[in-house]
């Protein structure tokens, strides 16, 4: 399907979700925007204050205030006695033992994402969608000091990026477009040429196999994403390899590392049980 070009005015994610949803009686604007408080704490932000927090969140401080003393009094979120400023508590955790035990597809992968990191040279990555962003889940390099310096838990924007974009080849199509609708609203000035590499990525997907990303995501970055859609008891992933395109080329990625990295996926539907 190709998607259709529009604008509109610049606001925050939180606003922009809250807007959607302002007429739905079963939102909770307050609950909402206090996963968007815990959802600042990305990797490498270990400490924030509570002014860094609004602006991250586009929230009044006064408002963020209380979100996060009553974080605290739940255990989300521990502060600083020395700087005031905040970090995540344990309770998070919790948060996140579930949805790990169910991503154990990650102990099968490794393996065979590494012999891929290790003939490319480059970067091999299992992500899922966190919002607008893919979540790196889990990630092998080659000894390459050429490869690129992404960890687990780096995000990456799933518009331009070529595993955001394999993602968004296996979602659904309800699933696409609100998450297409709401990047538009981010980023009006860039939201054709957003659109634009959404549609090819939808062709190349559909006759390659795979999605591209020579430029789009980092000017001097290549990399191809296949989805990996395991069923209903796993979410829609991706898995990509990439790295700088002066030793990566389209051409190596297409024709050697394409179907490498299909090979992986064929390989953990049938530990799945799938065919």
């Amino acid at each position: 399907m190709t998607l259709s070009k529009r604008t509109n005015s610049s606001v925050s994610l939180t606003d922009s979700v809250i807007q959607k949803y302002k007429d739905d009686r079963h939102f909770v604007t307050a609950l909402a925007r206090g996963l968007e408080v815990l959802a600042c704490f990305r990797s490498g932000n270990k400490v924030l204050s509570n002014q860094e927090i609004a602006q991250r969140c586009g929230l009044p401080k006064s408002t963020v205030s209380r979100l996060t003393s009553t974080l605290i009094k739940l255990g989300y979120l521990t502060q600083d006695e020395t700087s005031g400023k905040y970090r995540l508590g344990m309770a998070t955790l919790s948060l996140g033992v579930g949805m790990l035990a169910k991503l154990d597809i990650r102990q099968l992968a490794r393996p065979l994402m590494q012999e891929v990191a290790d003939f490319s040279q480059g970067m091999v990555t299992l992500g899922a969608r966190d919002r607008l962003s893919m979540l790196y889940i889990e990630n092998c390099r080659s000894r390459s000091a050429l490869t690129l310096s992404l960890d687990v838990g780096a995000r990456i924007p799933i518009a331009t990026s070529s595993m955001g974009r394999a993602y968004l080849a296996e979602s659904s199509l309800a699933e696409r477009n609100e998450i297409i609708e709401r990047v538009q609203e981010l980023d009006e000035q860039s939201s054709e040429a957003i659109i634009d590499g959404i549609n090819q990525a939808m062709r190349d997907y559909e006759r390659l196999g795979c999605t591209c990303s020579f430029g789009d995501w980092l000017k001097d970055v290549n990399a191809i994403a296949v989805g990996v859609n395991l069923g209903p008891n796993y979410p829609i992933m991706a898995l990509s390899c990439g790295g700088p395109s002066f030793s990566l080329s389209a051409d190596f990625l297409l024709e050697e590392v394409r179907p490498r990295l299909q090979g992986i996926v064929q390989r953990l539907k049938e530990s799945m049980g799938q065919v």
